[in-house]
Formats: structure tokens, C-alpha cells, sequence
């Protein structure tokens, strides 16, 4: 027999003490509002546990009852992958897993509980001398075993790859209480199957990941930063190639950010200053590091290089740290401001590098098409082609009519050119449940079969995070 609420919140308390169980609604919302607020559901309860050991008792206890579970870390995701689906499910905050267990800078590694604060983790890394370099706008929330369930990307992918890149090693909790401890911090081991890749990139539907074993480098003595201006995107890709051949690896983030975008964040007095060289359609955000005894000004002399064969129209280089962290204001804002202009529709896909110009080009005349007056707000990360594809809702129009009409057709149109490309319907966000239909949809048969085994191998009962990413 099905137990009562009551029974779940009690057997719950019993297991971990009043003061890490929230039974009561009115004491969930932090929990349960997501940041686009799309998904309403409430929960029958919140853990919030202090051991790995308490970790494997919340799951042995839902295996034994047949209760769902959801891990949770800031609750930052964007597709509904860390909030409920059915309204009945337990949600696993991670928030007090929250330890740095070691830092090893000479050996390029440190460890830390999936509960840390990603801005936690960089600055236990610069404490030691190193840098973990996974930067997110929402790093001041974001928790590591978010960032890792989610695969994501971030501005520094060029340099040093996604999280699943950054991963050494994972710690979790499997959907029978067992503890997977593979914590392994070896370069090479050739033993198998790597199953760190299983749970990187899952969702929560595999496992809850408890801490994780991350990649470390050396801290760059230096950063060369300047936004240029762009007539046009098969500009800013000339230049990015152009940078590219001469940077290399030095060369960690290139980001594009249409006039609009400029433009919005002005009207609502996001900028203390216009960090611009002036007008332009478009701009991109450069960046480039410097190691210790590295020759300065690569970037400059780059660039200067680059202007002199007509590759941009203008440059402004950071001069000090307060116009570095001005420059990525203008970035890091890009989806904040779309918030203060009215509804906005998502898109986080990705394409060939060589085919973002023909992305963006043929998908904003597409919405355009359908939904006059609609503003395009396309920018990111040109260097490895996840564009967030954006669109504001028309100047004074009703954001919950405009929703309503013109959510799915928009959707449709972006993703059939990004499909057409040969792109990805999600290249940093996830699937959570708002694409688990799209999924099915454009997933590659025997991959989605591939996958439903690994699931039901690892989660029979389907337990954990149910209704994410397979359906």
C-alpha cells in the first residue's frame, strides 16, 4: 500500500531529524520556482541531507516505498530538470554537501561535494594557485551537481571543454542506495567503460552525483580582453578563424552579442558605461590568457593584424580589471535583461561553427515571418557554435498572448533549421522536462533505445528524476 504524505514526511524525519525535512508548502518555494517560472508543480517533501550516508538512506527508503526523487543543487536549470513534474516527488537538495575535500594544484585536481557553489569552487582553486575554469552566469548560485548533470559549457569551452571535459572523476548515489565511488584522479585508466560519462550529462535520472573529482590548471598571469565591432556574422567567423590560428589555446572565449542586446541593457541602466567601441550591429567579446612568462599583447597585435585586412570595423581593449569585469557584465547579462523586457523565447542549440551566420540568418527571417515585430536577441558562444537563440516579445505587446501564439511555431521553425544544419536541439542546457517530447522526436532511434537500457538498468523502479529527459 501507497504511503500517506504524512507517512513519507514521517518516515523522513525519523531518517535524517526535523531540521533537514521541509514538509510544509509554504516553506518549498525557494525549491520549487525555477528560474523561468514555466513549471508549477509542489512537492510532498524537500531533504536536505548533511552525509553521503544520508544520501543512500533517502534512496533506500524511496526504493523501499516506490517514491520518486529529484536531485537538486541551485536550482538554476533552465528546462524544468530540477523541479517536479507530478507533484508528488521528494526533492534532494544537495545545498548541504557543500565541502571542499582537497585541493591538489601540482597535481592538476581537486575534489568537492556536489553541494558547492561553483564561485566556491573557483575560489578554493585560486586559493591554491589554479583556476577550475567553468564559468557560468549563474556561477554565484549554480552547485557542481548541477553543472555536471547538466554537462554544461559556459564561456570558457574553447580553452578547456565542458564539464564533462573537466571531470576526472564522480562520486554517487545509485537508485538502490549504493554508493558508486569513483573518485579517480588518473590520467589514464583503460579499464572499461567509462561510467564517470554515464552520470555526467544524466540529469539526475542515472544516479545523484555527491561529489566529483574536477580538472585544475595552472592560473594565467594575465588576461587580454577587448569587444570589437562586426558588420556581420561571416565577419565575427573570419575573425574567430583569424584569432584562432594565432592564439590557439590561449584564445578561451569568443562570444557574440547582437546591437540589440546593448541597446536593452542601456535602457535599464545594467551598464554603468557603454563598454563599446560604438555602434554596430553586431559585437564580440574577446578574450585571451597569459601565462606566466607568456609574451603580452597577443590579442593587441592580433587584432591590429586583423583590422589591417578589414576582418572588423573597430576595437576597444580592456585597460584594467574593473573594464574586464564591465565587458563581461555586458555579457554575462544577455539573459537577465530579456527579463525586464517582457516574455522571452529560448533556444539553447548549436550548429557547425561554419553554420552560425546561416543559422541566425534564416531563423530570425523565419520568426520575423511568423511573428511580426518580434526582436531577436541571438549571442554566444561563436566559438563552438551554441548560439542562444532568443527572441523578446514585440515592443508593447501582451507577454502571456504573445506566449500563447507564438512559443511553439517559433520553437518549430529555429529548430528545423538548427535539425537541417545538423545541430542540437540542446547544447548546454539540457532536456529536463521541457524537451523530453523534442527528444523523441529528433533522437536517433537506436540511441533513445540505447539509452532507455542504460536506464533501466541502473534505475529499474524508476525512481529518479522521472519525467526528465526520457519521457
Amino acid at each position: 500500500m501507497a504511503l500517506s504524505s504524512q507517512s513519507i514526511i514521517a518516515g523522513l524525519t525519523e531518517l535524517l531529524g526535523p531540521s533537514a525535512v521541509i514538509g510544509e508548502v509554504a516553506r518549498m518555494g525557494a525549491f520549487l520556482i525555477e528560474p523561468r517560472k514555466r513549471f508549477h508543480q509542489t512537492a510532498t517533501a524537500i531533504v536536505l541531507p548533511q552525509t553521503v550516508a544520508q544520501v543512500q538512506a533517502i534512496v533506500r527508503f524511496a526504493a523501499e516505498h516506490r517514491l520518486r526523487l529529484i536531485p537538486q543543487g541551485g536550482n538554476t536549470g533552465l528546462v524544468g530538470g530540477q523541479v517536479p513534474r507530478f507533484g508528488d516527488e521528494i526533492i534532494v537538495s544537495t545545498i548541504n554537501l557543500n565541502r571542499v575535500r582537497s585541493v591538489d594544484a601540482a597535481a592538476g585536481h581537486m575534489t568537492v561535494e556536489s553541494g558547492v557553489i561553483l564561485q566556491e569552487a573557483h575560489a578554493a582553486a585560486e586559493a591554491a594557485g589554479a583556476i577550475f575554469p567553468l564559468w557560468l552566469a549563474s556561477q554565484g548560485s549554480a552547485r557542481i551537481g548541477g553543472v555536471l548533470s547538466s554537462n554544461a559549457g559556459g564561456v570558457n569551452v574553447l580553452a578547456y571543454g565542458n564539464a564533462r571535459d573537466l571531470t576526472m572523476g564522480v562520486e554517487a548515489v545509485l537508485a538502490d542506495g549504493r554508493l558508486y565511488q569513483g573518485l579517480n584522479s588518473l590520467k589514464k585508466d583503460n579499464t572499461g567503460y567509462d561510467l564517470k560519462d554515464l552520470l555526467v550529462g544524466a540529469e539526475g535520472t542515472l544516479g545523484i552525483i555527491t561529489a566529483a573529482t574536477l580538472k585544475i590548471f595552472p592560473q594565467p598571469e594575465d588576461y587580454e580582453t577587448a569587444i570589437v565591432s562586426l558588420s556581420n556574422l561571416d565577419a565575427a567567423l573570419n575573425l574567430f578563424e583569424f584569432l584562432r590560428a594565432r592564439a590557439r589555446r590561449r584564445l578561451s572565449a569568443f562570444e557574440i552579442v547582437p546591437a540589440l542586446g546593448l541597446e536593452m541593457q542601456l535602457r535599464h541602466g545594467m551598464l554603468a558605461r557603454d563598454p563599446t567601441p560604438g555602434p554596430s550591429p553586431w559585437y564580440a567579446l574577446i578574450e585571451v590568457s597569459r601565462l606566466t612568462k607568456g609574451a603580452s599583447g597577443t590579442l593587441k597585435t592580433a587584432i591590429e593584424a586583423a583590422f589591417s585586412v578589414g576582418l572588423l570595423d573597430n576595437a576597444v581593449f580592456a585597460e584594467s580589471i574593473a573594464d574586464r569585469a564591465l565587458m563581461w557584465a555586458f555579457r554575462e547579462q544577455m539573459s537577465e535583461v530579456q527579463s525586464k523586457e517582457g516574455a522571452s523565447i529560448k533556444h539553447d542549440v548549436s550548429v557547425p561553427i561554419d553554420d552560425v551566420p546561416q543559422l541566425i540568418a534564416e531563423g530570425v527571417a523565419a520568426a520575423e515571418r511568423l511573428v511580426p515585430g518580434i526582436r531577436a536577441v541571438p549571442f554566444g558562444h561563436l566559438g563552438d557554435g551554441n548560439i542562444h537563440f532568443n527572441f523578446s516579445q514585440p515592443l508593447g505587446a501582451d507577454a502571456k498572448a504573445f506566449m500563447e501564439a507564438s512559443d511553439e511555431v517559433v520553437h518549430e521553425a529555429i529548430y528545423e533549421i538548427v535539425l537541417r544544419l545538423g545541430g542540437s536541439i540542446s547544447a548546454e542546457h539540457g532536456i529536463g522536462q521541457l524537451k523530453t517530447a523534442l527528444l523523441k522526436q529528433v533522437k536517433d532511434p537506436v540511441a533513445l533505445e540505447m539509452m532507455r537500457a542504460i536506464k533501466q538498468a541502473l534505475d529499474p523502479l524508476g525512481i529518479l528524476n522521472p519525467g526528465k529527459l526520457l519521457d
